[in-house]
């Protein structure tokens, strides 16, 4: 199978064709750039600039401004010039997407332009239309005609261009050919590309966003595969998750498809987009690139190359493995909540992690976000706990309890294989991927792999972890080994996004792979050793309020799972970043959708800004909530206009007697 990247096992940076946008160089293999979109009104100049600048100084090197009309693109000229005027020399972006005209405009006042190949040309209908191949080649030509004055522009005035598709907003000649694919994506940027290349034309980033991470890292993976065959080189590519969503949903997101595909040397300038103010997508950007800027494209020695792939990278299909106990086979996966830096752990210690003892009852309420089984170092549990979770401790505590329907025994490798003193039911085994003097033989791992309790738990200490971890499981399955795995990484960020960060781009790599049973998230132990139980000490910024470590911890996982599209636990919110074009005030909105909806879990809600990202961004969702107007809502199920022009003071109270006349609503306990 044709790679995607120059290796699996080593950080190494596709190198890709430089591209200039005014004074920045994008692509060749240099740093990661950061850039953000603009929220207000590109008619108040005032407003765009003071808006622009506040993005720059927090440390965004492009700036993207809406332009939906010739208008808007005119006025593009004055917004540069006073922000020249004032000393800043940032690149400015023109987005664009139904309007060629103004994409025309704007290429020749900022230094880049951004269009959408599926509503560039094309009106999208949502109708399934039968084309012939000869039809199909007149559809191009017609693209070509229209888009070819465009890139001529581009070419006179040196200014570059994104040719950037999403996911929701594929034309319908795209759909009635490839469907809603990834591989539909791919070609309606390549079909872009084809024309600007035939008219010598280079200065091209391209991009592949979707508000769902496995269809995103697919796409990109493609988009390269072809680039490659077809070509024989890669342009540029901008890196982002669409509609991401706000606070550590959001982060998580956009970390585990933005981090999956730079942890592989894939990307050459990203936006997070956040449902927040556009200034503070940045430090999410700067914390996500840092990891990288400055890596060395090298590996540990240690780790071993691939030589086959053993899955396949373009489409996801869960590994196989056996199932022990809830662990592996068709189980979801599952989540093991650190508790070690917990003393004295009590019934009320266990609320951080999903369960709520209720004394007068002596009954558990259990949440749907609570963890399955618990490590809780050397201690023992003197309470009756739920039947729904299991306790991990060390092999030498375990033999003192032995207690198989309550414990669950951890072993580091070397000790599994000296020892038959082990559970009957259930034996986790710690397994270091390439990163200790501690090497484990094909054999070893075929004799441990024969003890079918045994449960993988899979990390490593290396820079490159993933790839280690990556690289050990490619090793079970040329083994055949089906024995389940576990995903353990560690922290040692100092903020809580880099803790998400962290977490969402080692672990969610992995299971978007389909490669992974279950994951364990814990910090370092320095980490633990320098924070109160207070967790809003060690991290800068808290999106879960006044939470625990453990907590903390623990939701994360679940967001992790839930992300990757794995396990599914609560309500989703497709939210589109906001722009000039947003009829409503987004954040207020989607907060309070938020506050309404966020008990009916497995549901996906859209909250779009506006036509442009709805319906066709919210392809994902069941329910839509997207402005029409000012101060106006239409309401959509799927794509199907359910209520249209809805006064904005009681849409969010439609949209539930909507969401229950379709049987979605269920009332909160």
């Amino acid at each position: 199978m044709q790679q995607y990247c120059n290796s699996l096992t080593a950080y190494n940076r596709l190198v890709t064709r430089e591209v200039k946008i005014g004074n920045l160089i994008i692509g060749g293999g240099r740093s990661v750039k950061i850039q953000t979109m603009t929220t207000t009104d590109t008619m108040d100049t005032e407003k765009t600039v003071a808006q622009v600048i506040k993005c720059i100084e927090a440390g965004a090197q492009l700036v993207r401004i809406t332009a939906p009309s010739k208008k808007e693109a005119d006025n593009l000229a004055n917004i540069k010039a006073a922000l020249r005027a004032k000393g800043y020399d940032t690149p400015l972006v023109a987005d664009i997407h139904f309007t060629p005209n103004a994409a025309e405009i704007a290429a020749t006042i900022v230094e880049k332009v951004r269009v959408n190949p599926g509503n560039y040309v094309d009106k999208k209908k949502f109708e399934q239309i039968e084309y012939t191949d000869a039809e199909y080649v007149e559809e191009i030509e017609r693209i070509r005609e229209r888009f070819t004055p465009l890139v001529l522009i581009c070419k006179e005035h040196g200014t570059a261009m994104r040719i950037g598709t999403n996911h929701g907003s594929l034309s319908d000649r795209i759909m009635s050919r490839y469907g809603d694919t990834a591989n539909g994506m791919v070609e309606s940027a390549m079909e872009f590309l084809r024309i600007a290349r035939s008219l010598d034309y280079h200065q091209i980033v391209l991009s592949m966003k979707s508000s769902n991470p496995q269809v995103m890292v697919h796409a990109y993976r493609l988009l390269i595969q072809q680039m490659q065959n077809e070509f024989g080189e890669s342009y540029p590519l901008h890196l982002g998750v669409t509609e991401a969503g706000d606070g550590e949903d959001g982060r998580i997101k956009s970390a585990i498809g933005i981090g999956t595909l730079l942890e592989d040397g894939i990307g050459d300038t990203i936006r997070v987009s956040l449902t927040e103010d556009p200034e503070l997508e940045i430090p999410v950007c700067r914390d996500i690139v840092k990891r990288y800027n400055g890596r060395l494209s090298e590996s540990s020695s240690t780790i071993l190359p691939i030589h086959q792939v053993n899955y396949n990278p373009f489409e996801y299909k869960k590994r196989a493995s056996h199932a022990v106990a809830n662990i592996g086979g068709n189980n979801v996966p599952v989540v093991v909540a650190d508790m070690i830096s917990v003393s004295n752990i009590n019934a009320a210690s266990f609320q951080a992690i999903g369960y709520q003892y209720n004394q007068s009852t002596d009954k558990w309420n259990i949440a749907d976000a609570a963890a399955d089984y618990v490590f809780v170092g050397d201690q023992a549990i003197d309470f009756e706990i739920p039947g729904t979770l299991k306790v991990v401790v060390p092999h030498q505590k375990w033999v003192q309890l032995k207690d198989d329907r309550k414990y669950a025994p951890l072993f580091y490798i070397n000790d599994f294989i000296a020892t038959s003193n082990m559970s009957s039911v259930l034996n986790f085994v710690m397994l270091d991927a390439y990163s200790t003097n501690t090497s484990i033989s094909d054999e070893q791992l075929l004799q441990i792999s024969k003890n079918p309790t045994v449960v993988f738990c899979i990390g490593s200490e290396l820079v490159n972890a993933m790839q280690a971890v990556r690289r050990m499981i490619v090793k079970l399955n040329e083994l055949q080994i089906s024995n389940p795995i576990i995903l353990t990484t560690e922290s040692k960020g100092e903020t809580t996004d880099e803790h998400l960060i962290h977490f969402a781009t080692e672990t969610g790599a992995i299971l978007l792979d389909g490669m992974g049973d279950g994951i364990w998230l814990s910090l370092v132990q320095e980490v633990y050793s320098n924070v109160s139980e207070d967790f809003e000490q060690v991290s800068g910024r808290n999106y879960i309020q006044n939470s625990s470590i453990e907590q903390f911890l623990n939701a994360t996982a679940f967001g992790i799972l839930q992300a990757t599209r794995t396990r599914i636990s609560k309500t989703e919110y497709i939210s589109c970043p906001s722009c000039g074009r947003t009829l409503f005030e987004l954040q207020e909105t989607t907060a309070k959708i938020r506050k309404v909806t966020n008990h009916l879990k497995g549901l996906k809600i859209a909250i779009m800004g506006c036509i442009v990202n709805g319906p066709g961004e919210m392809a994902d969702a069941d329910f839509g909530y997207v402005g029409s107007g000012v101060g106006k809502i239409t309401l959509y199920k799927g794509k199907e206009v359910m209520k249209r022009n809805i006064d904005s003071e009681v849409a969010v109270d439609e949209l539930i007697l909507l969401l229950k006349d379709n049987d979605a609503w269920i009332d909160p306990q």
